[in-house]
């Protein structure tokens, strides 16, 4: 009777626009399967607010490790295949053969960036490297790769230093964030991660000008011990500027958060602040506001202590909410988040509640509220996306209070 009474309050907010968008037909199996799975969270009234599946499920990918949705609007997929380009409906419009591409993104310019691997032969041996592709065009039918940054050459701090072999080979790049000027940050990690050493440790933040040429890496970050400013083998990280393109209001910070999936790593989901001044030049510190844990306000917080198993992705939404995404492929499920920390979204209005309402969702399965090692999100519009790697699928989920927006 419950999922019964949601489902008829849900149709009746879009009695002019249909419920198809939203659920599919009566008679969909999926549709099915969202009634039958009825709660998004055991601790969340869902006839208050909780997200919902935005059907068709778009499936067919063959392990997808990222999802983006770009400046121009466009949806990029990374998979075993390369970078597949669909439009907002899924109508698919391109792939682009990018080898080992895991993450995707855009900055202003509409440059795609997409972290993959490169072969070179390096003294007679053939190995295979971390590596960006810079493609223009990527969205028109003719993409061009103008550039391609391979570890360890595109980094200032070893350009004195020879190649290490697997040691360099083992390197990854996990993460890239371009910010207003279109200069960027590209997240690194790897084996190698000597504090005294004139190198920059794998375990690094390398920091880029908008002409793709590096400035060097974060300082100040421990890449060997857990703290508020630890970066302990990185999967991801976010900026807090994200399309659709504005002419005002757009994020000038240069701030970013990262991911770390180091078991001892305490908190694995660490905002870190770029601060600039006379005396000490460029530092990067931690975010202490991320420790108000105001109980009166939120039950659940991102820096509560080993809050996560393994998160793999991460953005925030550009819009007035600025909620926080985490997709955890070990505990497969999406966490979301204020911009103060606080687990759970705004309670809706007139309805009494004083605490942030719990929306995180998941669990192992390929029902449309779980996952199966899912390792990508993206936010455009008030749509989340997910690249829910194990099932081969992107889904997409709205906010039930957003649904007639």
């Amino acid at each position: 009777m419950k999922n019964l009474l949601i489902y008829s309050l849900l149709c009746l907010s879009f009695v002019f626009t249909g419920c198809e968008f939203l659920f599919g037909t009566r008679e969909d199996a999926t549709v099915s399967d969202v009634f039958r799975q009825g709660a998004i969270d055991p601790n969340v009234n869902q006839q208050v607010v909780g997200y919902v599946p935005v059907l068709p499920i778009w499936g067919g990918f063959a392990n997808p490790t990222d999802v983006y949705v770009g400046y121009d609007e466009l949806v990029y997929v990374a998979d075993a295949a390369g970078v597949h380009i669909l439009d907002l409906k899924g109508t698919r419009q391109a792939l682009i053969p990018i080898p080992g591409a895991t993450k995707v993104v855009q900055d202003r310019r509409l440059f795609t960036y997409v972290l993959g691997r490169a072969s070179r032969s390096i003294n007679g041996e053939n190995w295979n490297l971390a590596a960006v592709y810079v493609l223009t065009g990527a969205g028109t039918g003719n993409p061009q790769i103008i550039d391609t940054l391979i570890h360890p050459f595109n980094d200032l701090t070893r350009a004195n230093t020879n190649f290490r072999g697997v040691a360099d080979q083992n390197v990854e790049f996990t993460g890239l964030v371009p910010l207003i000027d279109n200069s960027f940050y590209l997240s690194r990690r790897g084996p190698t991660n000597s504090q005294i050493s004139t190198a920059a440790p794998d375990n690094a933040i390398l920091v880029y000008r908008s002409d793709l040429s590096n400035n060097g890496y974060a300082l100040g970050l421990n890449a060997n011990s857990s703290s508020l400013r630890s970066v302990l083998d990185i999967s991801g990280m976010a900026g807090f500027l994200a399309p659709p393109q504005l002419v005002f209001g757009m994020s000038t910070s240069r701030d970013f958060i990262l991911l770390q999936t180091r078991p001892t790593a305490e908190y694995k989901t660490l905002w870190i602040r770029q601060q600039n001044s006379e005396e000490a030049g460029t530092v990067y510190l931690e975010n202490q506001n991320m420790l108000n844990f105001d109980t009166t306000k939120a039950s659940r917080f991102l820096y509560d202590s080993f809050r996560f198993g393994k998160p793999a992705d991460i953005c925030v939404a550009p819009d007035e909410t600025n909620y926080i995404f985490v997709i955890d492929s070990e505990k497969d499920s999406l966490f979301q988040f204020t911009s103060l920390g606080f687990e759970g979204v705004n309670p809706p209005r007139n309805s009494g509640l004083t605490k942030q309402v719990i929306a995180s969702f998941g669990g192992r399965g390929s029902g449309p509220f779980q996952f199966n090692q899912p390792q990508g999100v993206a936010y455009m519009r008030r749509i989340v996306y997910v690249a829910d790697t194990g099932n081969g699928r992107i889904m997409r989920f709205k906010l039930s209070t957003d649904l007639e927006l």
